[in-house]
């Protein structure tokens, strides 16, 4: 993962790093290594018939399927089959799945993996949106995040915010990188980091 310090704006706060977890998500050998990881906890423990991927985690949610998927001893889901899916989202932030899609979610003991959690808010989003659509959801995985737990689901992940010493996330009117008058350096979202993005503190 690289990590740039600075002063970034995302729709929601203002963070202190860019965290680039591109390579993560697109690199084929990477993305496997990183699925083993985020397979562990579940392997011998829960039973997962659905992987839900957010924020374009696709590839090590096809990954993380056949790591779940592996014959051994103790493993849970040998012998099944798990649906790898994706919502769609409106320009609000909702999230809801296709006509084609609903079954796979429906009742599934389900894997919700995203890129990085920092307020929690899209998080909230996509479990409420499989809520509303009845899955079961049995675990939460991702590259980085800010919370260890949502509700009452823990938090599986790679890195959080102990291993980026300094990392702080900010109300964007309440930022005191604002406050001490630093610029913004860019705008970033799931998409990536907006170059040359160069604005005065918010006020």
């Amino acid at each position: 993962m690289n990590v740039i310090p600075g002063h970034f704006t995302t729709s929601r706060a203002h963070i202190s790093h860019y965290l680039d977890v591109s390579t993560l998500k697109s690199d084929a050998l990477v993305a496997r290594d990183v699925a083993r990881e985020l397979a562990i906890p579940y392997l011998s423990t829960t039973l997962i018939e659905t992987i839900v991927c957010m924020e374009r985690t696709e590839v090590i949610g096809a990954y993380l399927a056949e790591e779940l998927l592996q014959a051994g001893g103790g493993i849970m889901n040998e012998g099944s089959d798990i649906f790898v899916v994706t919502p769609i989202s409106n320009n609000i932030g909702n999230f809801s799945f296709q006509s084609s899609m609903i079954k796979k979610v429906r009742d599934k003991h389900t894997l919700l993996i995203t890129a990085t959690i920092s307020s929690g808010r899209t998080l909230d989003a996509a479990l409420d949106c499989l809520s509303y659509y009845g899955a079961r959801v049995v675990g939460i995985s991702a590259l980085f995040t800010l919370p260890s737990k949502i509700d009452e689901y823990d938090i599986h992940t790679l890195f959080s915010k102990d291993d980026i010493p300094g990392y702080a996330l900010f109300g964007s009117r309440d930022c005191d990188m604002c406050r001490d008058g630093l610029p913004l350096d860019a705008l970033i979202s799931s998409e990536g980091y907006a170059l040359g993005y160069r604005a005065g503190p918010s006020r």
